[in-house]
């Protein structure tokens, strides 16, 4: 019989836990939107997200999703025609290049695949091709939600200096932004974007973009921006409607303001440990797991992987019947494969993800392999032994 009544656990990367502190929050009657409350609570908000992006400079929010942080981000500096280079390690990547052709930029892919990080040097030598420095922007992704895969922005900026190049380096941190290090000011990142529903644990509906002033610099300078997209009055508003460019997202808002509570009380430096010590057990049980049976992780170099989310093949067919046995007899509910046919795999059955981000604990984790373990005994897919002895002695090291 199933054992799945109780609390369910979404174990997906994104939409993350919700904290209930962060619920009951915005489990609250409709605000007055001009004055009072939503006033002090929205002023407190920006420099607090400022902190978990590590940047003195500035911040916008949107009522959006990670789609929207990416068209604002362009929005504000690219106009029809002007070049981007895009670096691509999965999915997103190229959904970002493809947002970018769309608002009519001229696009130039460097494709990585789905299992290698961005090599800097490819990254160096387009730059120096560009003779008249005519690349407005280098986008890539932090961390790509699709592959796990964990691309370190500095040497990125290495690249860009060694080339003598002015262009912008602009992050996709929608996955790891309170989940992996990410230091923007001090990694040289000039634009980075994330969304509300991973690791700043508040639901779908918030996206942020930090900008310093050399990307603002270049805003400035960038003819036609539509008034609501354009990050000048949100950066520095002087009341609650200029936040939002219209109607606050109000009880987001008052989720967000308890989760930076939280996050800012563990603090950046011990929650980036969490997600680091956590992501280990989940490497090392997996690892193990793939010693005797078809499991594989789709980055093979730990160095390279998010501490995020994790990317897992399992064979044609047992990535999906995992899911429905983990969903259907445990209650937890493990996230799908993406970028499928690229690998071999039309329906994607194969792979399945786990999700790591924000409001995860240890007991969440080895409870989430214990019922990984269960399902693939349940269906004879054959695994190693000792995985989750061997979680928990990484956990046990705190």
């Amino acid at each position: 019989m199933p054992l799945a009544a109780g609390r369910p656990y979404l174990a997906i990367p994104g939409p993350s836990v919700m904290p209930d502190p962060v619920l009951q929050a915005m489990h609250i009657p409709s605000p007055n939107i001009y004055e009072g409350e939503i006033d002090e609570v929205m002023h407190s908000i920006l420099p607090d997200l400022k902190k978990v992006a590590r940047t003195e400079y500035h911040a916008a929010m949107y009522i959006a999703n990670g789609h929207g942080a990416w068209e604002a981000a362009l929005a504000n500096i690219v106009r029809p025609g002007d070049k981007l280079l895009v670096a691509v390690t999965g999915r997103f990547g190229h959904g970002w290049a493809d947002m970018a052709e769309g608002l009519g930029a001229e696009v130039e892919r460097i494709d990585f695949g789905l299992k290698s990080i961005i090599d800097p040097a490819q990254v160096e030598e387009a730059l120096r091709a560009d003779k008249d420095q005519k690349i407005r922007a280098v986008l890539f992704s932090h961390v790509d939600t699709s592959t796990s895969l964990r691309n370190d922005p500095r040497p990125l900026r290495k690249a860009l200096d060694a080339a003598g190049h002015p262009a912008l380096l602009m992050a996709d941190c929608i996955a790891s932004m309170g989940c992996d290090r990410f230091e923007m000011d001090e990694w040289g990142v000039d634009i980075a974007v994330t969304g509300s529903q991973k690791g700043l644990m508040v639901p779908p509906g918030l996206s942020f973009i930090f900008f310093n002033d050399k990307a603002k610099a270049v805003g400035s300078q960038t003819p036609g921006v539509s008034h609501y997209w354009s990050w000048a009055e949100r950066h520095a508003p002087q009341w609650p409607y200029q936040f939002f460019g219209g109607t606050s997202a109000t009880h987001h808002v008052f989720g967000l303001r308890k989760a930076l509570d939280m996050i800012h009380a563990e603090g950046m430096e011990n929650i980036w440990h969490r997600h680091a010590r956590l992501a280990e057990a989940i490497w090392t049980a997996c690892e193990a797991w793939g010693q005797g049976g078809p499991m594989t992780l789709n980055v093979a170099d730990r160095a390279n992987r998010s501490h995020a989310v994790t990317a897992l093949g399992l064979g044609p067919g047992n990535g999906q019947r995992l899911r429905d046995w983990t969903e259907q007899n445990a209650g937890v509910v493990l996230g799908i494969g993406l970028g499928m046919a690229e690998r071999g795999d039309p329906k994607g059955d194969g792979f399945f993800r786990l999700g790591h981000m924000g409001h995860v604990n240890a007991h969440m984790i080895l409870g989430l392999l214990g019922v990984i373990e269960a399902g693939m005994r349940a269906l004879d897919i054959p695994f190693g032994d000792g995985a989750l002895a061997a979680a928990a002695e990484v956990v046990s090291k705190g």
